[in-house]
């Protein structure tokens, strides 16, 4: 008996280092959309307007493209070893989320949904359009519909065979395919991510609000971070992986099959006191391969930052005073609530004064009469 296009596609999708693939239909599932609307009526999108601004094309991806009649969904682990708790205990140092520590998904994902697409398209005649997290396109929900997992009560997905520690690519196309079945929850009563989330970001079950969230915080969110969460924040400068990383679905969890997604290792623990002096330069040239480069200077810096005035090391307070008079608002003010933390209150209050006067910053200001 020949083989159908839909097995093809799916070996040829092994093949590309794609460790799941399912597919279903291109259609909005369940109630996601109306989650989705709760969640920006709620204001819990914080500044990542661009949720609000296509809220109308994510609720059904026949709105991106009107012809889609199959969805694709493709899981690429990221998992390399690295264990995202132990390293909250080198203070000096700081964590990067693990699925930024490589290259950047979307590169690399992106590449293989090209060349998968590419095949697909000659094989079968169809059009095809391919995604990585880059398009008002709700992939976790099309990827539960399909089988490929479930949003677990963290709102990531969670597969039976892969754990939490995978990207998720999509392949919309024309092309009339068989369906897998949708997953089904399978969290129970495990609660172990909402209990862990340092910051309360959960305000129920798979409910998230991202302004609470210290991924949000560190990579999304453009301005200063709100004192009640910098202390909970330690040493975590890009992303927060806790709520995946005591998902006890990630015994499945496979390690990534292209050594592109693998850990880098000079950013497996950088040391602060490095991170903290980078300019725009160098941090480009540290960072521009990877998903962290889209933070920019500024932003990574005030984490390094706050990561810093974390550490309990007084002897790393001249780090901070160094960026007292950095041209970035964000930058000064954190150096400021860093050396709050470091220093003794007699050079603090030395400091203030002699900084002070020179400031034009209301934000900057303030950091020096709150801290």
């Amino acid at each position: 008996m020949p083989i159908s296009i839909s097995e093809r596609l799916k070996e040829r999708a092994r093949r590309e280092g794609f460790g799941l693939v399912r597919i279903g239909p291109a259609v909005e599932f369940g109630d996601a959309s109306q989650r989705l609307r709760d969640f920006v009526e709620l204001g819990r999108h914080g500044d990542m307007n661009w949720i609000a601004d296509t809220i109308d094309r994510r609720g059904d991806p026949k709105s991106l493209w009107p012809e889609a009649r199959s969805a694709v969904m493709l899981a690429a682990s990221y998992t390399s070893g690295v264990d995202p708790m132990a390293r909250l205990a080198k203070r000096d140092a700081g964590v990067i989320s693990v699925y930024a520590m490589g290259r950047d998904y979307h590169d690399v994902v992106k590449g293989k949904l090209k060349r998968l697409g590419q095949w697909f398209a000659h094989e079968s005649g169809a059009d095809i359009k391919v995604f990585v997290d880059t398009a008002p396109l709700m992939e976790k929900p099309l990827a539960q519909g399909a089988g490929l997992g479930w949003q677990g009560k963290h709102s990531n997905l969670v597969s039976r065979d892969l754990g939490s520690w995978f990207f998720i690519g999509a392949m919309l196309t024309t092309a009339e395919l068989p369906f897998d079945a949708p997953e089904s929850d399978h969290c129970g009563a495990c609660r172990a991510c909402l209990d862990i989330c340092p910051t309360k970001a959960f305000p129920a079950p798979y409910q998230l609000d991202a302004r609470r969230c210290i991924s949000y915080l560190t990579i999304e969110h453009k301005g200063h971070i709100a004192r009640e969460f910098r202390t909970a924040i330690g040493n975590r400068i890009y992303g927060c992986d806790d709520c995946l990383a005591v998902c006890p679905w990630n015994k499945f969890a496979k390690a990534a099959a292209d050594a592109k997604l693998d850990a880098r290792d000079d950013l497996m623990a950088p040391p602060l006191t490095e991170l903290v002096r980078l300019d725009d330069a160098s941090f480009r040239a540290k960072f521009t391969s990877t998903a962290v480069k889209r933070t920019g200077r500024d932003r990574f810096v005030r984490n390094a930052l706050i990561a810093l005035g974390n550490s309990g090391d007084p002897a790393l307070a001249p780090h901070a005073e160094r960026r007292l008079g950095d041209a970035s608002p964000l930058v000064r003010a954190m150096a400021i609530w860093a050396l709050s933390r470091l220093c003794e209150a007699s050079r603090f209050a030395a400091l203030r004064d002699n900084h002070l006067a020179s400031e034009a910053d209301a934000d900057v200001r303030g950091e020096w009469f709150a801290s």
